[in-house]
């Protein structure tokens, strides 16, 4: 470009802020007019929580729509699939005798305590394993090994060895809880960049100092990554855990809807599952999204 076409396009610049100099190979670009596959619109449905809350319930209510439509046109039998309207009957019977606040309370406490417990363990044995070479060597082939027995095979083994008690049911959700958060933590950890570790020690950080400072910070999405994972594990893992002789929660619920032929009330189950574990997710999404802004 020659000194007087470059003095056109600054002077073409300054007539016109938003036009961008003419290149090689430059074709005209969009005008002010012009829209993409992610225009205002797009951004005004999806850019705030409200909106994309909005735009997420649109498939469960179209759901909804359809199975109260199916159950109204006889295509079911109540026993196959009882109508909605049963379902919510069904919760406010278990609700008004107190029972239904039991079976949630003692299901969210199960959880909450596994999932503490096995983001623990994992957070803490996941980064020896990430930073220690000799003590990835000795443990990484015995976890992978346990991490692939079935949740189900663990039933009879606990049962043996703790009883039919809360340790049981709890230790269970632990091993389920634990693997996820391990998993993550331990890769990410392997593929921390050497240069920030060595930029680290250089200021005088080692060991623990070393871990916290600069390491675990530089994992934190892929820590709760493994967090949020765990604790979808911890729910799934709550069923088989209220299968040890349980008389509460809602996994005790949902055998015994099957057990006793109430579909009404194992459909109601199944939603709650699914409304509380998501609920438990947006709160430690929202976690996830103050630590990143504090650590990354």
């Amino acid at each position: 470009m020659t000194p007087a076409s470059h003095q056109a396009d600054e002077a073409a610049g300054r007539r016109n802020p938003g036009a961008t100099p003419a290149g090689p190979g430059s074709g005209p670009g969009p005008r002010n007019g012009g829209g993409s596959a992610t225009g205002p619109g797009t951004r005004g449905a999806l850019g705030t929580p409200a909106g994309r809350a909005v735009v997420g319930l649109l498939i469960p209510v179209v759901l909804v729509i359809a199975w109260w439509a199916a159950t109204a046109a006889g295509l079911f039998s109540p026993v196959q699939l009882p109508s909605p309207a049963s379902v919510v009957s069904a919760g406010i019977d278990l609700a008004a005798d107190g029972s239904l606040w039991h079976h949630i309370a003692i299901s969210v406490q199960r959880v909450l305590l596994g999932f503490v417990m096995g983001g623990v363990l994992g957070l803490l044995i996941g980064s020896i394993l990430g930073l220690s070479t000799w003590a990835d060597a000795l443990l990484a082939p015995l976890i992978g090994a346990i991490r692939a027995v079935p949740s189900l095979a663990w039933v009879p083994l606990l049962i043996l060895w703790m009883g039919i008690g809360e340790d049981s049911k709890v230790t269970l959700i632990v091993i389920g809880a634990f693997f996820p958060i391990f998993t993550n933590v331990y890769a990410a950890l392997k593929h921390v960049d050497p240069h920030l570790v060595e930029a680290g020690r250089a200021f005088g950080y080692h060991g623990l100092r070393l871990l916290r400072t600069i390491q675990l910070p530089a994992v934190v999405p892929s820590v709760f990554s493994g967090l949020r994972l765990a604790l979808a594990q911890a729910w799934l893992f709550l069923v088989a855990a209220e299968l040890i002789a349980s008389s509460m929660g809602l996994g005790f619920l949902l055998t015994d809807s099957q057990n006793n032929g109430r579909t009404d009330r194992l459909i109601l189950t199944i939603i709650l599952l699914a409304v509380i574990g998501k609920i438990t997710d947006a709160i430690l999404g929202l976690v996830e999204q103050r630590a990143i802004r504090r650590w990354s």
